[in-house]
């Protein structure tokens, strides 16, 4: 039998990079960071690495045993709206400075997310 999800942190975290990395033109500017190559999920979630715009941190991503988190610390209002739009589970962290928590439960999840960080790369280069 054949599993049609794939629900593995770590590899949907490596799918994610894949994405962001392999994009140029429509995610151009944004980068992948200080990737941990080691990293062992944990059900608090291992940071895996960081979603950069240039010279700021615009996200971490946190493995856990079965699903990724993406923290985002810049545009986390679009970033909450964006996701939910496209049907991620999200959650606001209640932190100076305020962050909000997407959750990729999925491997195809992962296409998901590619909207939240082009409408959060758009709003930072607005304002």
């Amino acid at each position: 039998m054949v599993e049609d999800r794939l629900n593995d942190g770590h590899r949907i975290a490596e799918l994610l990079a894949s994405e962001v990395t392999g994009h140029g033109g429509v995610l151009e500017g944004i980068a992948v960071t200080d990737a941990v190559q080691d990293v062992e999920p944990s059900p608090d979630g291992a940071f895996a690495y960081a979603i950069d715009r240039g010279d700021q941190r615009a996200a971490s991503v946190f493995v856990h045993p079965e699903r990724a988190r993406v923290e985002f610390e810049r545009g986390v209002d679009v970033a909450a709206d964006t996701a939910r739009e496209e049907g991620l589970r999200v959650r606001p962290k209640a932190v100076e400075p305020p962050r909000t928590l997407v959750f990729v439960e999925d491997g195809a999840q992962v296409k998901w997310l590619l909207p939240v960080l082009r409408a959060v790369d758009s709003g930072e280069s607005t304002s």
